[in-house]
């Protein structure tokens, strides 16, 4: 994975810097997230772990997602990525948290369509969600990757608010 190095050690010295803390729940990025932040420099003093929970069963257990909801939207909604960010947030006891969801294939739950969900959590509250589409043409891995990269920018900007 080819990410730009720049934007990890932005994020690095900006989560340093500040003392504060990440963790990290992924479901479509499958783990992505948790690899980039484990190339970061001195990953070991801000990043505290992540999971990946990839089906429906696991994000209710592990991470509290409401079942009822989950199964009338297929685990893919901007709550059930808000529920994420704010429960792995609690489990690892970080300031920060990201949180992931959607599809990286097109299928019938999806309408066929490819997007995901991410969402920011800082000390308690959602400071970022947002819904990211893609072509359906675009390959899982592609896809996968660009989520990853484009959550990576806007975590970038949203800590750099925090150093001005």
């Amino acid at each position: 994975m080819e990410l730009q190095k720049d934007i990890l050690e932005y994020i690095s010295q900006a989560l340093v810097t500040t003392g504060e803390t990440i963790s990290v729940a992924e479901s479509v990025t499958s783990g992505s997230l948790q690899l980039a932040f484990s190339q970061m420099p001195n990953a070991s003093l801000f990043y505290k772990g992540g999971m990946t929970a990839y089906a429906l069963p696991m994000k209710v257990k592990l991470l509290n997602v409401d079942r009822a909801e989950a199964e009338q939207c297929d685990c893919v909604s901007e709550n059930i990525a808000e529920t994420m960010a704010l429960q792995i947030a609690k489990l690892y006891e970080t300031q920060w948290s990201i949180a992931t969801t959607g599809y990286c294939t097109p299928i019938r739950n999806s309408a066929y369509k490819i997007f995901a969900y991410f969402s920011f959590a800082y000390k308690g509250e959602i400071v970022l969600t947002k819904k990211l589409e893609l072509h359906p043409k675009t390959q899982a891995l592609n896809a996968q990757l660009y989520y990853t990269e484009f959550i990576l920018g806007c975590f970038k900007n949203e800590v750099s608010q925090l150093l001005i």
